[in-house]
């Protein structure tokens, strides 16, 4: 029978520590308490200020479209002079507008904005010495403009040809080959049909300054907000006051230079989607826990907003998505319904995102559809497949449009494919993106934006230490373990599989934070107890053995030389006794009373669902599927792992809530969804071995069922039960298991996914180089290029 339970099957050797040979529990918890006096209180007093005020770069190009706005009285002046003072003072050592020390790939980025600055001076007839200079860096960057190469703003041949145009009209000779312009020309053509013909009316309105008086500034109109701008975008909106004069546009314009100066945003509000880029940043890099009054304010901000139907939300799909998944994943009650119109990828391609084939907004779709907690979520379902395949595609082809440089986007949507949800362990994905972890801010929308909101050096220099720290508090963990092993003698039992670095690492990527150590120390020693305890049902013990153990684990206290059938049944009763015995003693700390009892009861419930299992062997029985997986969720053996360590992080667990429905459940979706993922990783294997699980009973059950067609049916099973385990994890109405401790359910279900994601559990390379990456290879700062 297969009892193949959360065991180790990948490294043999220990993964060891530089750290002292007397290290003890007690100095892991000393050691841990001193973690944050080593990490950088500036950074963080610095981000906790940032969450107080989103800053956005001043944007030249959309400031020169304000500065020509001409006055409604005195049409020969600007209506913003100090607009156009700022231009004039406001140039770049090298001639051109835009932002400073800008990535050598965004030049078409500058031309854009140095153009517009020109235009602006040269229609109010001053800075003629600014004009001239902006000229030469034209010229001297003019083959810029039909590179491929280059990063491309959206819009940027409409916008070019337009402002090409108006250089004319101001008899301004532009210093541009006219191969050059009749090759941006022929491209402009091509978008204005396209979005003419109905595919995108939004494309042609957001970038409609570029077509002038050309451009139906009455149906432009349709797409005002309610903060009175165009799509938010000053540059747009400028265009729109100097064509028809409308009153609210004025107000809008008025309302940002009244924020920002003499000068303007490319966009402008973006404080949502800058705040939660901020959360964003922190949890994906492991620091949100520094931040957690800053991150519940932000969210609870949002929630309103959302709730309120907040144009700033729900008219972009990248905060529409990025707020979906942030208040769900937080526990917030919110509907997928609000992503319902990019249900199918034909819905996205009439977006202005999708007319521009955002990748950054369909990445964002995509993390977003995983968030499913129901069956009937067709909606995440849809949105999960076409985006899927969007950026698979994006991935072969090379090919990947996004409001950053295409090699910064193609780190993170590689790593988002490659690692779902339900997959993703928290502390190896942290590690994860603090080496893919890009610091320039840069976004590239009309022109370049930047926001230290949207990440920034203080993050990842926080990151790195925190990490780091953290990582030698799992080193002196590991390192005592080692020694509970040997003195313990479990080492000994020859039958068993040593697996402690695995099974430790387990733990520290689950829940990372210095203060959990004796959650760790629990998990991981429950971890190798259930190693050690499935290989004696499975091979090492007799049958006598087995009864005695079982004997032993409900008398509790006996004697261990007279009571002891053998010297294995003494040495995995005496770890396992004192190891309950421990672990009862450490939870009175965290639970006020005490729960060994409850401990023992957990192991030997394991220890009956085993034995079931190898009387089912030694009498080749074969039991129904109902029957086999009333008894194998429970022999998986996640019991003594998961349930003790709830006890040891944090909130208060009462007995009427671990013994009420919302507990059981949660253990046995978890436990459900490890066991079918075992089962049929290990299905060949097992069939070779005689041995019977979920896959061969459904088969058996059903005659007329092949192999795929019942992996299929456990594939689809692990699904819903995942979904709603997730539902479960996230629901925060009638639910009295507190939060904290769902989630260790929901983590221990992802190390499962992680593990069984490719095969039979901890063989391949990259699982190995992901637990040395946790457990024994710091982060340089010089390999990240921090200053």
């Amino acid at each position: 029978m297969a009892h193949s339970h959360f065991s180790i099957r990948g490294l043999s050797a220990p993964i060891s520590g530089a750290f002292p040979l007397d290290f003890g529990l007690k100095s892991v918890k000393q050691s841990s308490s001193c973690v944050a006096v080593a990490l950088g209180e500036g950074s963080k007093e610095r981000i906790s200020d940032m969450f107080n005020k989103v800053e956005l770069s001043l944007s030249s190009y959309d400031t020169a479209w304000v500065a020509m706005v001409p006055s409604p009285c005195s049409p020969q002046s600007p209506l913003f002079p100090r607009s156009v003072s700022w231009l004039m003072n406001n140039q770049l050592c090298d001639g051109s507008w835009g932002l400073p020390d800008h990535h050598p790939l965004l030049i078409k980025d500058a031309l854009l904005s140095t153009l517009a600055c020109v235009l602006a001076l040269k229609q109010w007839g001053v800075g003629e010495r600014q004009i001239n200079k902006g000229l030469e860096y034209i010229a001297s960057n003019s083959a810029s403009v039909i590179d491929d190469r280059q990063h491309t703003p959206i819009g940027f041949n409409i916008l070019l040809s337009g402002m090409i145009e108006q250089a004319d009209c101001l008899n301004l000779n532009l210093p541009l080959r006219p191969a050059d312009v009749d090759s941006v020309s022929y491209k402009r053509n091509l978008e204005v049909k396209r979005g003419l013909s109905g595919i995108s009316g939004r494309y042609l309105s957001y970038v409609a300054e570029g077509m002038g008086s050309s451009a139906d500034w009455e149906m432009i109109m349709k797409y005002q907000r309610k903060n009175g701008s165009l799509f938010n975008s000053p540059s747009t909106t400028a265009a729109a006051l100097t064509h028809l004069q409308n009153a609210s546009c004025l107000h809008y314009l008025e309302s940002v230079l009244e924020k920002f100066g003499d000068a303007v945003p490319t966009i402008y509000p973006l404080e949502i989607y800058a705040r939660l880029c901020m959360i964003e940043n922190l949890e994906r890099l492991g620091i949100d826990r520094y931040f957690r009054k800053e991150v519940i304010h932000v969210l609870d901000d949002t929630y309103r907003c959302w709730l309120q139907g907040e144009e700033e939300i729900f008219l972009d799909i990248a905060t529409t998505a990025m707020a979906f998944r942030m208040l769900r994943s937080h526990g917030y009650d919110v509907s997928s319904d609000a992503l319902n119109q990019y249900a199918e990828e034909d819905q996205f391609c009439n977006t202005l995102e999708g007319y521009v084939k955002d990748a950054g907004s369909v990445l964002e779709l995509y993390r977003a559809s995983q968030l499913i907690i129901n069956d009937d979520e067709i909606i995440l379902d849809k949105i999960n497949s076409w985006t899927y395949d969007f950026l698979r595609k994006g991935l072969h082809t090379g090919k990947m449009h996004a409001n950053r440089l295409e090699s910064y986007i193609c780190g993170e949507v590689d790593d988002a494919l490659k690692f779902p949800l339900h997959a993703n362990l928290e502390r190896v994905a942290n590690r994860r993106n603090i080496e893919l972890y890009n610091i320039d801010s840069t976004r590239v929308l009309k022109c370049g934006l930047r926001s230290c909101n949207f990440c920034n050096k203080d993050f990842l220099n926080l990151a790195v230490n925190d990490f780091n720290n953290c990582q030698a508090i799992y080193q002196e963990e590991l390192k005592y373990l080692e020694r509970w092993v040997k003195e313990k003698r479990l080492d000994k039992l020859k039958f068993a599989r040593q697996k402690l670095a695995y099974c430790y690492f387990s733990a520290a990527a689950s829940f990372s934070p210095p203060q959990l150590s004796e959650a760790r120390i629990s998990w991981a020693k429950n971890g190798v107890l259930t190693t050690v305890v499935d290989d004696f049902f499975d091979v090492g013990g007799s049958a006598e053995e087995l009864e005695n153990f079982i004997w032993l684990v409900k008398r509790w206290n006996v004697n261990l030389s007279a009571d002891c059938c053998s010297e294995q049944v003494q040495i995995i009763f005496s770890a396992l006794h004192s190891t309950i015995s421990e672990i009862g003693d450490k939870a009175v700390t965290w639970q006020g009373r005490n729960v060994t009892g409850h401990v023992s009861q957990i192991w030997l419930e394991l220890l009956e669902s085993m034995l079931t299992e190898a009387k089912w062997t030694r009498k080749k029985a074969v039991p129904t599927m109902d029957e086999y997986m009333a008894n194998a969720y429970v022999s998986f053996a996640l019991g003594p792992i998961v349930l003790p360590a709830l006890y040891l992080v944090g909130p208060k667990l009462s007995e009427e809530q671990v013994e009420s429905l919302e507990y059981h459940k949660l253990f046995k979706l978890m436990s459900t969804c490890g066991r079918l993922l075992n089962d049929m990783q290990g299905f060949k294997r097992e069939s070779r071995e005689g041995k019977l699980n979920a896959v061969t009973l459904q088969m058996l059950d059903r005659s007329s069922t092949s192999e795929r067609e019942a992996t299929e049916r456990m594939s689809s099973i692990i699904i819903s039960k995942r979904r709603e385990l997730l539902k479960l994890v996230l629901q925060e109405r009638d639910s009295i298991v507190p939060r904290a401790c769902k989630d260790l359910f929901w983590k221990m279900s992802t190390v499962l996914h992680f593990f069984y994601m490719d095969d039979d559990g901890f063989t391949s390379d990259e699982k190995t180089s992901a637990v040395k990456a946790l457990l024994d290879q710091p982060i340089t700062l010089n390999e990240l290029e921090l200053p």
